[in-house]
C-alpha cells in the first residue's frame, strides 16, 4: 500500500494532470503544496511529504509533461505561465484554500507567481535554491540535458548518469543517488529506462533564454513569511543574489546549506531544522 492517494484533475485546456495527496485532508494544520524543479516530479518530495503527513495534508503535483501527467502536444504550453495556471486549477480541484508552498527551483518561481495571482492562498513560502536571478552557469547545464532522452539499460547506468549530470548537488549516499535516479527515469515498453519528462521541454530552452526582470515577482512575497535555502555550491542561485534577497525582503529567513549545490534535499540537518521551525509558525 502507498502512503498517499493518487489523484488526477483536468487543466483548463483539458490535459489530464496527476498529483499525490498525502495526510489527512481534514487536518487543522495548514496544508503544504510541494512544487518541483523544471524536469522533476512528485517522487522527489516523497520522503518529506511522508514525514509531514503525520500531522498535515501535503499535495505534490507532476507538472504537465512530467512524471505521470499527460504530455502536451504543443511544447509552447510548457511555459511557466501555463504551469502557474495549472497550479491555480489544482488549488480548486484539490480544495486547497491556504497553503505553505515549498518551491524548488522552478517551483520557487511559481510560488512567486502565486503571490501575485492568488495572494490569499499563501500562508508562507519556502524557496529552495532559487531567486529572482538565475545564474547562466546553471541554466546552461540544465539546457544541455533537458532536450533529449538518455536511455539506460539498468539502474546502475541510471545512477551513473545522475551522478555525472547532477554532480553539483554535492555528496550523496548511494541510497540518495538511487532515489534521485528513480525520480529521473522510468521503465519504457522497450525495457530500457527513459527520462521521466517530455524531451520537448528542451525546445523552450533551445535558443538563448532572455530571462525577464523577476525582482518585482520576488517583491510580491514581502507580505508573507518566507524561508530561503541556498546550496553553498549552487550554480543557479549566487551568493550575491541571496544577499540582495535579504535586503529586498528584510523579514526573510535564510539558510545556506554547506557542501550542497543545486538543490538541497531539505533533509540536511540545517535545512530540516529551519524548515520544521518555519512550518510550525505558519498559521
Amino acid at each position: 500500500m502507498t502512503s498517499y492517494r493518487e489523484r488526477t484533475y483536468s487543466a483548463q485546456d483539458g490535459l489530464r494532470l496527476f498529483y499525490r495527496d498525502y495526510g489527512d485532508p481534514l487536518s487543522a494544520d495548514v496544508p503544504v503544496l510541494c512544487l518541483t524543479g523544471l524536469t522533476r516530479n512528485a517522487r522527489d518530495y516523497h520522503e518529506l511529504a511522508s514525514r509531514l503527513a503525520a500531522t498535515r495534508r501535503v499535495v505534490c503535483p507532476d507538472y504537465r509533461g512530467r512524471g505521470r501527467s499527460a504530455y502536451d502536444p504543443n511544447w509552447r504550453n510548457y511555459h511557466p505561465r501555463c504551469c502557474l495556471d495549472d497550479i491555480l486549477q489544482l488549488l480548486i480541484a484539490a480544495n486547497l484554500h491556504r497553503v505553505v508552498v515549498v518551491g524548488t527551483s522552478l517551483g520557487g518561481l511559481l510560488a512567486m507567481g502565486l503571490a501575485i495571482a492568488r495572494p490569499g492562498a499563501l500562508a508562507g513560502v519556502v524557496l529552495n535554491d532559487v531567486g529572482p536571478v538565475i545564474d547562466t552557469r546553471g541554466l546552461d547545464r540544465i539546457r544541455a540535458y533537458v532536450g533529449r532522452d538518455h536511455p539506460q539499460d539498468d539502474w546502475d547506468g541510471a545512477i551513473a548518469f545522475v551522478k555525472q549530470t547532477f554532480s553539483t548537488v554535492g555528496n550523496k549516499s548511494e541510497a540518495e543517488w538511487r532515489r534521485l535516479a528513480e525520480g529521473t527515469f522510468r521503465k519504457g515498453p522497450d525495457g530500457k529506462l527513459h527520462v521521466d519528462w517530455d524531451v520537448a521541454l528542451g525546445r523552450s530552452l533551445a535558443d538563448p533564454v532572455v530571462v525577464p526582470d523577476l525582482w518585482p515577482l520576488f517583491r510580491a512575497l514581502r507580505p508573507f513569511p518566507v524561508l530561503a535555502l541556498r546550496g553553498a555550491l549552487s550554480d543557479v542561485l549566487t551568493a550575491d543574489t541571496f544577499e540582495r534577497m535579504q535586503r529586498e525582503h528584510p523579514a526573510l529567513q535564510q539558510v545556506t546549506v554547506a557542501g550542497v549545490g543545486h538543490t538541497p534535499t531539505l533533509d540536511e540537518p540545517e535545512a530540516r531544522h529551519a524548515f520544521d521551525a518555519f512550518l510550525a509558525n505558519c498559521r
